[in-house]
């Protein structure tokens, strides 16, 4: 988690949502990372999980990223609980939940609807204080 935040730390002189994300092999290696672009790159998509999916299939060479793990700092959305399913990965590991748009058990539980065909293992409130401060802070200079 503490690489998923340093990642986040990246997204704030573009003026980006502080969220980071790591994909971790099964070896405990991270294999992807990223962080919001979505300011930065003027790209809709550009949600942390994605970019570090995307960085972790291009390191792998496919899009399957079975035994890894998708460690971020804030509950995925839809979109990237989907993603994260769609992805194969066998766990998603957040730090803060999201009552607003959490999708994997605060508002939403993508990740865990038993209508798919994959269904991660979610562990939540990985060093939560930690992110919740960042984005905190981020949000009091922005409203």
């Amino acid at each position: 988690m503490r690489a998923a935040l340093a990642q986040a730390e990246r997204a704030l002189p573009a003026g980006d949502v502080p969220i980071g994300a790591v994909v971790v092999s099964a070896a405990g290696e991270v294999i992807g990372s990223g962080f919001n672009v979505r300011e930065r790159d003027g790209d809709p998509t550009g949600h942390a999980e994605i970019v570090a999916l995307r960085a972790a299939a291009a390191s792998v060479g496919e899009w399957r990223l079975a035994g890894c793990t998708l460690v971020v700092t804030l509950e995925p959305c839809t979109m990237c609980a989907g993603a994260s399913v769609l992805a194969r990965v066998d766990r998603v590991a957040f730090a803060a939940y999201d009552d607003k748009a959490g999708a994997a058990g605060s508002l939403w539980d993508v990740v865990r609807d038993r209508r798919l065909n994959h269904r991660p293992e979610v562990i939540g409130g990985i060093l939560a204080d930690e992110s919740t401060a960042l984005l905190d802070e981020f949000f009091s200079r922005h409203r």
